[in-house]
């Protein structure tokens, strides 16, 4: 299974590997909170949502601070 976005994608954004999981998963933590609150279904998982964020340059480790 291929991860997309590669790997070395998500690193230019955020320097360690370590800081992308604390990051996405804080992120995506959010994101599942924020849809059970408001009821709104998501199509995708928040994981591949905040990971997505991240490769667009959306999310970086100083929002999440």
């Amino acid at each position: 299974m291929m991860l997309y976005p590669p790997m070395n994608r998500l690193l230019e954004e955020i320097p360690s590997r370590y800081m992308l999981v604390n990051v996405v998963a804080q992120r995506a933590r959010q994101i599942a909170n924020e849809a059970e609150e408001s009821g709104t279904p998501l199509e995708e998982k928040p994981v591949t949502l905040a990971i997505r964020e991240v490769a667009e340059g959306k999310l970086t480790p100083q929002d999440e601070e």
